[in-house]
């Protein structure tokens, strides 16, 4: 910017003072409140003092008649920079932790921290989706960036089941999460069954039958596939490592491993033989077209399959 606007003297920016003043504060394996607030303190003033110079910066430009100091690019950077800003000041000046939208990346300002509470990782980062799976086929039905409540989607699920196939399903298998009493209660009404227990305190009397008791393991154990489906998506076709930076890219990205995952489950109903027959069939043409052809030093650019 002082290139393109002729300024000789660069305004200071304390870059090397920022960068020393952060390892030194990162570095420590016990940090007290009163250094990290004053640790942030110095990083907000480098950083507001920085903003400071490029609007002025701006504004000669404007008043000189120079115009496109910044490209596309470095114009969401710097406005990223200064939503981010925006945040880490207000939640400086109010002593708390969390801030609504709150950005975690400057290069994918649309990630989002969701805390989940694991032993490996208390915080992740990523987009959540809530898949529903029907005979193996896997569908995504709520794709977002911010953190939400799966529970509320059942409704919505089964109402694209419906749509789907032209009936409710018989019964569903879901996790607690998704048993509130909202949920329960519109089961009941449209005479869906669910493997959720009852609420309320545990029943002595009447208690369940062998039958019932064997009936509601087996579906239980059926909803493990749903959890094998997210496990295969990371093992095999790494969706837990999605290095899109783009939010489309990643929405596509997500998207096409499931379409792959339902592609392979669909070619497991396909019997050998169709493979043989259609193996043949394209060996027979090969050799026709072959022996049509004059010139035997033409190469033949058949068809492949991919597996």
């Amino acid at each position: 910017m002082c290139g393109e606007l002729g300024v000789k003297q660069k305004p200071r920016t304390y870059r090397r003072n920022a960068r020393k003043a952060y390892l030194n504060l990162s570095k420590k394996k016990r940090k007290t409140e009163k250094e990290l607030r004053k640790g942030i303190r110095q990083q907000l003033g480098f950083v507001r003092r920085d903003i400071k110079i490029i609007n002025q910066l701006l504004d000669k430009s404007q008043h000189i008649g120079v115009g496109g100091l910044f490209d596309k690019h470095q114009q969401k950077y710097f406005f990223v920079i200064q939503h981010v800003f925006s945040q880490q000041e207000r939640m400086f000046k109010g002593k708390v932790h969390s801030v609504e939208d709150r950005i975690v990346s400057i290069h994918q300002p649309h990630v989002r921290p969701i805390v989940r509470g694991k032993a490996k990782s208390k915080v992740e980062f990523g987009a959540k989706i809530n898949v529903s799976l029907h005979n193996g086929y896997a569908r995504i039905d709520h794709f977002d960036w911010n953190a939400y409540n799966e529970g509320t989607d059942l409704i919505m699920q089964v109402e694209r089941y419906r749509e789907l196939h032209g009936h409710y399903p018989k019964v569903v298998l879901v996790d607690k999460i998704y048993l509130n009493r909202e949920n329960r209660r519109w089961l009941k009404e449209h005479g869906i069954s669910h493997t959720g227990d009852p609420l309320g305190r545990k029943r002595v009397v009447n208690q369940p039958s062998a039958y019932q008791k064997r009936k509601k393991r087996s579906e239980c154990a059926e909803r493990n596939q749903i959890e094998g489906k997210f496990g295969q998506g990371k093992r095999g076709y790494n969706l837990n490592n999605i290095r899109a930076r783009l939010s489309s890219t990643s929405t596509c990205w997500i998207a096409a491993i499931i379409f792959v995952m339902n592609i392979l489950r669909h070619m497991k109903g396909i019997s050998l033989s169709f493979f043989v027959t259609l193996f043949d069939k394209l060996m027979r043409m090969k050799q026709i077209i072959k022996n049509q052809i004059p010139n035997p030093t033409l190469n033949f650019a058949g068809f492949g399959i991919i597996q």
